[in-house]
């Protein structure tokens, strides 16, 4: 076991999170890093959490449990950031698991890098039993992001295996309400102030599910797709030295009582411009798109009917090479949901001069075996 001068306050928000709360906090238990405060902010759950965390809190005195009415994810983890006091935060979900050296290579790696603000780990996938899906999240240099790219590329780190440095998180002002995307939103901020970092090191097993907020259904996906590029609006605004966007607590409820991603464009529009309104549309457009590749949930006929709109309205002010990758996910979605039996949603989506392509990838998939896709994929450059 090892001390370091790098303490460390561990945030963990949680909401009915009693079947997997015991799990993530022993993982954080048994850190070769000694030197910790585990900050559990129990958000108003109505199943056994507070008695499962009480059982544990009588045999560790490192854990410290703060209970408020639920609030959501920014609130409980604003009222976490209040509660510590250590010079490095590290963010931990009610459902995953930490390696045992995890907290111990992230102080090192930032005692090291003093002009990094944040680093963050690769991740093993688990399904809601523990088992391996045998993927991995390695996620790419922040330093790639771009604002203005449909969608953002964003300088996203993963952040249930986020350590990030408290003077800099105080410093933007914690979390901003930006509803499913408030992660995106904190990781524009932070950049503007210092460097982030991916470690290429799986650190941790991060828990895949259905229940995730992004994943529980469409809607959520239409909210996530919306308020991650108004983030990059907001960076975008910030570095060009226009008035930041504002995120209003009770816009959530707004959200999601609109009906259409229409509704939500026009519930956010006031505060942009004609260019960034029509930005925004093509953005989310190319979101939602890239969300309902590899989510739960499927696009509906009115999700396809304002993507072509998009496309077809605002494509050509995009770059070449986002153009490009456009029109990949168009065609790529399309295959999708016609092996999925969704025939109207894929006609809508598609233009007419793209069916000879689209049939030709659906063709493809159905008859050549996994193995030969995959390796013919990684030849020529493709992901789906």
């Amino acid at each position: 076991m090892i001390t370091t001068n790098g303490r460390v306050d561990v945030l963990i928000p949680a909401f009915n999170a009693a079947r997997t709360i015991r799990q993530a906090v022993a993982s954080i238990q048994s850190q070769t890093l000694r030197d910790l405060a585990i900050i559990v902010v129990d958000d108003g759950s109505t199943d056994e959490t507070p008695r499962v965390l009480e059982e544990i809190a009588r045999g560790e005195p490192r854990l410290r449990v703060v209970t408020r009415p639920n609030g959501g994810i920014v609130a409980a983890l604003n009222t976490g950031l209040r509660e510590g006091d250590a010079p490095l935060i590290a963010r931990h979900d009610a459902d995953d698991i930490a390696y045992p050296d995890r907290l111990q290579r992230q102080v090192a790696f930032l005692q090291e890098h003093p002009a990094c603000l944040g680093v963050s780990s690769g991740a093993r996938h688990i399904d809601e039993n523990d088992r391996p899906l045998g993927t991995v999240s390695r996620l790419s240099l922040p330093e790639q992001a771009d604002p203005a790219w449909a969608p953002a590329r964003e300088p996203y780190l993963l952040h249930p295996f986020l350590m990030i440095r408290r003077d800099a998180i105080e410093r933007i002002g914690g979390y901003r309400f930006v509803y499913h995307a408030e992660d995106a939103d904190l990781y524009w901020r932070l950049q503007e102030q210092g460097r982030l970092f991916n470690m290429d090191e799986v650190l941790g097993d991060y828990r895949m599910h259905a229940g995730s907020i992004s994943s529980a259904s469409l809607h959520n996906g239409r909210i996530m797709a919306l308020s991650s590029q108004l983030s990059a609006l907001s960076a975008q605004r910030r570095r060009a030295g226009q008035p930041d966007l504002t995120f209003a607590d009770g816009v959530l409820t707004a959200y999601k009582a609109a009906p259409s991603l229409d509704a939500l464009i026009q519930l956010a529009s006031p505060q942009l411009a004609a260019p960034q309104q029509d930005h925004l549309r093509i953005a989310v457009a190319a979101k939602l798109l890239e969300l309902a590749a590899y989510r739960p949930f499927e696009l509906e006929d009115a999700d396809c009917r304002f993507i072509a709109q998009a496309a077809r309205s605002f494509a050509h002010r995009l770059s070449a090479a986002n153009r490009d990758q456009l029109n990949e996910a168009l065609v790529m979605s399309a295959v999708r949901l016609l092996q999925g039996g969704c025939l109207r949603e894929a006609r809508t989506l598609t233009a007419f001069n793209r069916y000879p392509i689209v049939l030709a990838r659906l063709a493809f998939r159905l008859a050549v075996p996994d193995g030969v896709r995959r390796a013919v994929k990684r030849r020529t450059g493709r992901n789906s």
